[in-house]
């Protein structure tokens, strides 16, 4: 019985191989790099947005001059 107490209850994470032979710790190490990656890419899809959004205003603000 106390060998029992001894035991952990859950494996390790380095232990448990999953689907495509990764350990759960690997796993987590490439989602947290997939997810950096993503956040990345969001921060420059807006970046270019926003530089779009300022070029139409002044467009609109030339343009609006031109009819006045």
């Amino acid at each position: 019985m106390p060998d029992d107490k001894e035991k952990p209850q859950h494996p390790s994470p380095d232990s448990i191989r999953g689907p495509g032979g990764l350990t759960l710790r690997q796993v987590f190490e490439q989602v947290q790099k997939s997810r950096a990656r993503d956040l990345e890419a969001a921060k420059s899809r807006n970046a270019l947005a926003e530089k779009q959004n300022r070029w139409r205003r002044f467009m609109h603000y030339v343009w609006d001059k031109k009819k006045g």
